[in-house]
């Protein structure tokens, strides 16, 4: 009887120390799983942390930056843009300056062309009084000095109008041309052609390959 109590009391211990094994484990098994619960937890926090730093506002540092990288993508700068536009606007100032520059040169070329044609015009009167004196002089007197002095004055008349380009149109026995001539007089005359002049009765002028002064001729049919 007392070896079975014994064995019956070595069997309660035995039982009574594997459950004790049993809830030990227990308890370790709960210690991890509360640590497994744990690092979750702080695993969705640091990604909660993550997705909120990303949605987080650009501080306006940030911001220049973006606009900065914009503005060397494709955005002009706006100081190339005023550059551009004072470039152009120079261009079209140089051009009006110079197309005022050759237009002024032209009409200050025409206003000396002018002025020289309105002198020249008024000492052709004086070459034409010449040319009446040397023709009404008497044949008994040709060859006088008081003459010869009137003779020398008209061809220095002469000569500066050929040094100003001003040379006389030749129409005696010419055909007419209205270009060149003025008819103020036609006559009927079987000895010369038709249509050609028959008489000068004032003498006309080139000046620069332009008719300064018609001739004033008689024409026949």
């Amino acid at each position: 009887m007392a070896e079975e109590k014994d064995i019956v009391d070595i069997d309660e211990k035995e039982l009574q120390d594997s459950k004790g094994a049993e809830e030990a484990a227990e308890a370790v098994k709960g210690t991890e799983e509360v640590k497994e619960t744990d690092g979750e937890a702080e695993g969705a926090g640091s990604g909660e942390e993550t997705e909120k730093a990303s949605e987080a506002p650009l501080e306006e540092g940030d911001e220049n930056d973006g606009e900065g990288e914009a503005a060397k993508g494709g955005k002009p700068d706006p100081k190339d843009i005023k550059i551009e536009e004072l470039t152009d606007k120079y261009k079209r100032l140089f051009a009006e300056f110079d197309n005022y520059r050759k237009r002024t040169e032209l009409e200050k070329a025409g206003m000396y062309d002018e002025g020289e044609k309105y002198v020249i015009l008024k000492l052709l009167s004086v070459v034409d009084n010449f040319e009446r004196a040397m023709a009404s002089v008497p044949e008994e007197l040709r060859g006088s000095s008081y003459v010869d002095g009137i003779d020398k004055i008209y061809r220095a008349f002469t000569d500066m109008l050929t040094e100003l380009k001003v040379t006389p149109i030749d129409a005696a026995g010419k055909p007419f041309d209205a270009n060149l001539h003025n008819a103020v007089m036609h006559v009927e005359d079987e000895s010369v052609g038709e249509n050609v002049v028959v008489e000068e009765f004032q003498k006309g002028y080139m000046y620069k390959d332009k008719v300064l002064r018609y001739s004033m001729v008689k024409v026949a049919n």
